[in-house]
């Protein structure tokens, strides 16, 4: 499948000094509108976990953009300068797979606008 591009699910850690949580929950928000495909955000005053799908040929470009995405839009939505800690790649079949009976999987890919949820 060289050249064609496929669905990853990605999920994001990061974590850091401590933020107050309404500063955190809203940059949250912002970056919500700024990075398309987001459909899951849990965040606390010390960490956040993004999901969303990622389009790239291989795993690894995937995993490539993933880890620049908090870094990327930490000046425009206000991010806290906090470092990755964790991050999951897995193709579209994985992860339907794995997640066959989540209330997520039934909400389709890029769906519905997020709310952060507090961890």
């Amino acid at each position: 499948m060289a050249g064609q591009d496929k669905l990853w699910h990605v999920a994001l850690t990061v974590a850091g000094t401590p933020f107050d949580d309404d500063v955190v929950r809203t940059a949250m928000l912002r970056l919500r509108d700024e990075h398309a495909f987001l459909h899951s955000l849990r965040y606390a005053s010390d960490r956040a976990e993004i999901c969303y799908w990622e389009q790239a040929a291989e795993m690894l470009d995937a995993a490539a953009m993933a880890m620049r995405v908090w870094s990327e839009h930490r000046d425009s939505a206000g991010l806290p300068p906090w470092d990755v800690v964790g991050l999951e790649v897995l193709d579209q079949a994985t992860y339907e797979l794995r997640s066959r009976d989540d209330a997520m999987a039934s909400r389709g890919v890029g769906s519905v606008m997020p709310t952060p949820v507090h961890f």
